[in-house]
Parts: C-alpha cells; sequence; structure tokens
C-alpha cells in the first residue's frame, strides 16, 4: 500500500528531496509541500511538469502551520523534513508535532540524496548561514582559476519564481540575472561569480540536470563547485568536502541541522572570521570540532573588509544594510556592514525600525532580534519596493551596504552610499592552496 507523504520544507532541499527519493516511485504519494522561512512561497503548486506522470495536477504547497489539520485530513503516513538553519530544538518540536498528529518523521541522509558527477567535485558548506561559504567558494575558483583550470558552479537552489521556468538556470553575464528575473536574494549569490570572478554558475530546481548541464558547458569544465546555501549539506557527492564555520556563533556546529551533518562529513574545516571573534568562542569552536571530527584539516581564516568610501562613514549616522538570511533565520547579530561602521568610526547607528513600511515591518514581526541593522529582504517585487521606500524614509547621512551586491544598482537610495565587501584570508598553514594542491595531483587535473 502506498504511503502518503507530507514533504516539510522552504523552496529548495524539499523540490530536491522529491526529486531524488519520491519523483516515480509508486510506493509513496507525496500529497503536499509545506513552507517556512522564505515569505511568500505557499499557495502555489510543484508543476507537473517537474514532479513527473505520478501527479499529472502538480503537488499544493501549504504553509507549515497547517501540518496538523493536513496529516488528519490527507491521511498521512510520514512527514519528511527537508529545510536547513534550523536549531534542534525546532527540528524536534516538528517531529512532535506529526507523531502527535499521527505521522512518522524522516529527515533523508546524504547518502539518499547526494548525486555522483562525471567531473570532479569539491562542496562548500557550513554550519549556519552567514558563515562565508561563498568568499570560501570564491577563493576556490580563484586558486582553481590560477592554474588554468575551468570551475563551473552550481548554487544551492532559491527557486521563488515560476519552477518550470527555473528547472535549470545558467548565468554567465550580469544579464543574465535580468533574464532568470532573480531576486535580491540570488543575484547577491549569482553576481560575485559572473562580475568578480566571471566564471559560469548554474541554478534552478533540478539538480540532475543542473548538474549535466554544468558537466557540459559550452565554456569548458574540468570540475564542479558546489556552493552551498544555509547550512545545507551537498545534493552532490563530494569528491573534497569543506565546512565553514563561525566563531561568532560557537556551538552551532552542534545544534544546528543540518549544519553539524556538515561539521562531521568534512574533509576540511575552515574557521572563518578569527579576527572578529573572542579567543575564548574559538576555542569552543576547536574543541568542538576536534570531538566529533578530529581527522578533519582545519585551516583558519579572517573576513577582512574592502570599503569603498570609509570617510563617508567617520563621524556620520549611518544606516547598515546587511544580508536578509544571515540577520533572519541566521540569527547573527553584525555583518561586514556593521563591522565597517565600528571600524571607521560611524557616529552612530540608526534604527530603522520606526521606519519601516509593508513586509519588511513584518520581517522585524516576525525576527525581532534584528535589532538596530536593516535586512536586505528582496524575494519578491513588494519586497524590494519596500526595501527603497523604508531606506528612503530613514534620517541617515550615509547608507552602509553590506550585502554581496550593490544595491544601490537595484533600488533607489536618494542618501550617499558606502559598499562593504569582503574577502577571505587565509591565517597560516595548512591553507587552501595546499588542500587544493593536492586535490589536483589526486584527480590529475594538470595532466593534459
Amino acid at each position: 500500500m502506498k504511503k502518503n507523504v507530507i514533504i516539510i520544507g522552504a523552496a529548495g532541499r524539499d523540490f530536491h528531496n522529491f526529486n531524488t527519493c519520491f519523483r516515480g516511485n509508486e510506493n509513496y504519494n507525496v500529497v503536499a509541500f509545506t513552507a517556512a522561512q522564505i515569505p511568500d512561497i505557499d499557495g502555489r503548486k510543484y508543476p507537473a511538469a517537474l514532479a513527473g506522470d505520478l501527479y499529472p495536477g502538480g503537488i499544493p504547497v501549504y504553509q507549515e502551520k497547517e501540518l496538523p489539520r493536513l496529516i488528519k485530513e490527507l491521511n498521512v503516513d510520514i512527514c519528511v523534513f527537508s529545510y536547513s538553519d534550523v536549531p534542534y530544538s525546532r527540528v524536534m518540536e516538528v517531529s512532535a508535532i506529526a507523531n502527535a498528529s499521527g505521522a512518522a518523521f524522516w529527515l533523508p541522509s546524504p547518502k539518499d540524496t547526494m548525486i555522483r558527477s562525471t567531473k570532479p567535485l569539491i562542496a562548500v558548506g557550513a554550519t549556519r548561514t552567514g558563515c562565508g561559504k561563498s568568499q570560501t567558494s570564491r577563493k576556490i575558483i580563484e586558486i582553481m582559476a590560477g592554474m588554468g583550470l575551468k570551475v563551473v558552479a552550481i548554487r544551492h537552489p532559491m527557486p521563488y519564481g515560476d519552477l518550470v521556468k527555473q528547472k535549470v538556470q545558467r548565468f554567465a553575464t550580469v544579464e543574465d540575472l535580468k533574464k532568470h528575473e532573480c531576486t535580491i536574494e540570488e543575484m547577491e549569490e549569482y553576481e560575485p561569480h559572473v562580475v568578480t570572478r566571471r566564471n559560469v554558475i548554474y541554478a534552478g530546481v533540478d539538480y540532475e540536470a543542473i548538474l549535466r548541464e554544468a558537466e557540459n558547458d559550452p565554456d569548458g569544465c574540468d570540475l564542479i563547485l558546489w556552493d552551498g546555501g544555509n547550512n545545507d549539506f551537498p545534493f552532490y557527492k563530494p569528491d573534497l568536502m569543506i565546512g565553514v564555520l563561525d566563531p561568532m556563533r560557537p556551538g552551532a556546529e552542534v545544534s544546528y541541522y543540518p549544519g553539524e551533518v556538515v561539521a562531521r562529513i568534512s574533509d576540511v574545516i575552515c574557521i572563518n572570521k578569527i579576527d572578529s571573534a573572542s579567543l575564548e568562542d574559538i576555542w569552543t569552536v576547536r574543541r568542538n570540532i576536534a570531538k566529533i571530527n578530529p581527522g578533519a584539516t582545519v585551516i583558519d581564516a579572517a573576513s577582512y573588509l574592502t570599503v569603498d568610501k570609509p570617510e563617508r562613514i567617520t563621524g556620520k549616522q549611518v544606516l547598515v544594510v546587511e544580508d536578509g538570511p544571515t540577520l533572519t533565520h541566521g540569527e547573527m547579530k553584525i555583518g561586514a556592514g556593521t563591522l565597517a561602521a565600528k571600524k571607521y568610526g560611524a557616529a552612530g547607528l540608526i534604527d530603522p525600525r520606526p521606519y519601516t513600511v509593508g513586509k519588511l515591518r513584518q520581517t522585524f514581526e516576525t525576527y525581532p532580534g534584528i535589532g538596530v541593522l536593516l535586512p536586505a529582504m528582496g524575494y519578491g517585487d513588494q519586497q524590494i519596493k519596500d526595501l527603497e521606500a523604508t531606506i528612503a524614509n530613514t534620517p541617515c547621512d550615509a547608507v552602509v551596504i553590506g550585502t554581496p551586491i550593490d544595491l544601490s544598482r537595484i533600488i533607489n537610495i536618494k542618501q550617499p552610499t558606502v559598499k562593504v565587501g569582503y574577502e577571505l584570508q587565509e591565517i597560516g598553514y595548512p591553507n587552501l592552496t595546499d588542500v587544493l594542491g593536492e586535490f589536483v595531483k589526486k584527480h590529475h587535473l594538470l595532466d593534459k
């Protein structure tokens, strides 16, 4: 008898788990997805064109808060937890809700969901959102490109629009970002690849189809780089797994799902931001890694800042705008913009909360711990408009932009702006050059 299944997700890992574990599998009937974390992703369907022949009507997506009702009304046997950057207490709370409503609770393993590549593959993951995965990925690409190798990156999904159109996406130029109608969150991840590193990056919904196209990219492909999202483990089987940890959130590496999975399966652990964290917190992270993954190679690193107009910060009242997911479900209290404001002597940080409008006001209600920083929320047109209006409403001398992209290119900002960037700087040895050199030798990538 078929088992009825609900996949509990947030528009990413949930679709991948469906594709790898349930699509075409006649032992199960996926009756619904639920959505959390990301605004405005419920109320749609996982379309029939992606769901396969067993789902000619597609699969509906509901809000996660409806889970108890859905389990009972749809006679659900199994709930499959499928999103990331969640404290263990929340994972088990959802498990209790599922069990109390009559359903089993599953956590699919990497073995169940990883796809193998025909190319050597390096994966970058983290124990929390905002640890520094993207800057680590950029550093890897820089090193490999310096060896003359062609790296094709694949990014963890952010399919918030038309899922059929987003099945496979290839980004090689800034124009491609417009072509695929990217949100701010998507541009923050894709733009640095195509602008700064000038390499191709893929994303989308169907990650086996994406991988096969990436392996045969028209510009060439020597190896694949998985650039992970949140603290999720990779969708692909890595030949080298690099995990990035943040000592500014010590203990998260053993208390968040699935971040501890990343910490345990990584061949290399990069402890980032040691220039900003306390010695006590750094040693907490070191002790935890020594306990759960003693065989990992540990690299120390700093996240150094680049600031284009520091004179606009010194002695001024500034509004700091930071990466949205890092402040919301990532729970970070500071980011690159905050550090730049402190380093260059801002007179004060303007609290944006009295000036928020629309969906941004709702964001602060959902995540009250954000404080005086402004998350660059832009999952849709309305959020982007609300972000622009909120910045315009906020009385400040300058806007310090700590996001990976220049927001002034996306929205109209009337105040003077300061752009803050951040790159990975390894400290001491071993370093990524050492690790990647061994990887290149092992896979004979320069034997041409």
